[in-house]
C-alpha cells in the first residue's frame, strides 16, 4: 500500500527478493500539472508495468473494496507513504500489517518527516518499521536504521538515502516476520517529542529575521518539494518568488534585515550574521534559474529587499 516514488523503490525491492505481491493498494488516478491531465501515481505506474493486481479506493471502508482484499488473502500488509487505514484493513492479514516511516520513530510523527528532520537541524534521522494500530505512527516498533545528515544536505537528497535504507529495512522486517522472531518495542504514550507537521503555506515562508542557520536549514528542508517562499520588494513591486536553493557567508554588515545586493553575479540577502546567497530562484509563472542567468535578464534596484 503506497502511493510515491518513495514507496516504489520499497516495492520493486519486495518483488526483486521473490515475494508474491497478490495486490497493490494506491491512491486514485488524479488531476496533475498545469494541464491537469489525469495522472496515476507512482506506484501504479510500477505496478502496471510489472502486471500487479491494482486497487485504487477513495473510501478505505468501502465494502467492495474490503471484499476485494478480502479475496487477495494477503498474509501481511506493507504500507510506505499511504493513508491512515481502518481496523479492517491493517487488522486482516495474520501477520498483521506493517508501515514504514521515514523517522527514528517516536520522534517526527506525521505527515513530513524527511523535511522537519532538516529544518530543526537534526544531524542524524533514520528510517522504522512499526505494526499499525489505531493512531497515526504510534505502533509498536519492529526496526530502526540511523542515517545521519550532512550540513549542506537537502530534503531531495535526504529522501533518496531513506528511500533506498527504507526498502532494505523493509526487506529485514519482512524476514523475521517470516521467522516469527519478531520482537517489537512499544513507543512512549506521552513526551515532548518533535512533530513533522503538515507543510502549507504559513511554515514553508522565509523569516529573514530568524538566525542565519535557521533561515538555511528552512530552505534546504524544503529544497526541491514544497519549496521555501518570499515576498520580493523590488522598483515599488511585490513578488511571490520561492527560493530553492542557498549558501551561508557568515560576517558582520550595517544592512538592514532582508536587503538585497547584487555582487560578482551573486544574489545576496543580508540576514543577522551575515548574508544568504541565493544561488537559486523562481519568479511567479517562470522555471526556477541559477542567479547568474536570472541577473542577464533582470534587474533589482538599489533599495530591493525581501519581507
Amino acid at each position: 500500500m503506497g502511493t510515491p516514488d518513495f514507496a516504489v523503490t520499497t516495492l520493486s525491492t519486495i518483488i526483486a527478493q521473490g515475494y508474491e505481491v497478490v495486490g497493490v493498494i494506491t491512491a486514485p488516478d488524479k488531476p496533475a500539472g498545469r494541464g491537469q491531465k489525469i495522472k496515476a501515481s507512482a506506484v501504479k505506474e510500477y505496478a502496471v508495468s510489472k502486471g500487479l493486481t491494482i486497487l485504487q479506493p477513495i473510501n478505505l471502508k468501502d465494502e467492495q473494496f474490503i471484499q476485494q482484499l478480502k479475496v487477495l488473502q494477503a498474509n501481511l500488509n506493507i504500507v510506505v507513504a499511504f493513508r491512515m487505514l481502518p481496523k479492517i484493513v491493517w487488522d486482516m492479514p495474520t501477520y498483521g500489517t506493517f508501515n514504514l516511516h521515514a523517522s527514528l520513530l517516536p520522534t517526527y510523527r506525521g505527515a513530513a518527516p524527511i523535511n522537519w528532520a532538516i529544518i530543526n537541524g537534526e544531524q542524524k534521522t533514520g528510517v522504522t518499521t512499526f505494526f499499525i494500530d489505531e493512531k497515526i505512527d504510534t505502533g509498536h516498533i519492529i526496526l530502526q536504521k540511523e542515517v545521519s545528515i550532512a550540513p549542506n544536505e537537502t530534503a531531495g537528497m535526504l529522501h533518496d538515502k531513506l528511500m533506498k535504507e527504507g526498502a532494505s529495512l523493509v526487506i529485514n522486517t519482512i524476514k523475521i516476520i517470516e521467522n516469527e522472531t519478531v520482537q517489537t518495542i512499544p513507543q512512549p504514550k506521552e513526551g515532548n517529542q518533535k512533530t513533522a507537521y503538515k507543510l502549507n503555506r504559513a511554515n514553508t515562508k522565509i523569516n529573514w529575521n530568524h538566525d542565519i542557520n535557521d533561515i538555511h536549514n528552512l530552505i534546504r528542508g524544503l529544497n526541491p518539494y514544497p519549496t521555501s517562499w518570499s515576498i520580493l520588494h523590488n522598483k515599488g513591486e511585490q513578488i511571490t518568488v520561492k527560493i530553492h536553493d542557498v549558501s551561508i557567508e557568515k560576517e558582520e554588515h550595517q544592512h538592514s534585515i532582508g536587503k538585497v545586493s547584487i555582487e560578482k553575479h551573486q544574489i545576496k540577502v543580508a540576514v543577522k550574521m551575515g548574508y544568504i546567497i541565493i544561488h537559486k530562484i523562481q519568479l511567479p509563472g517562470k522555471k526556477a534559474m541559477d542567479a547568474k542567468s536570472l541577473l542577464n535578464g533582470y534587474n533589482f534596484s538599489d533599495d530591493a529587499k525581501m519581507s
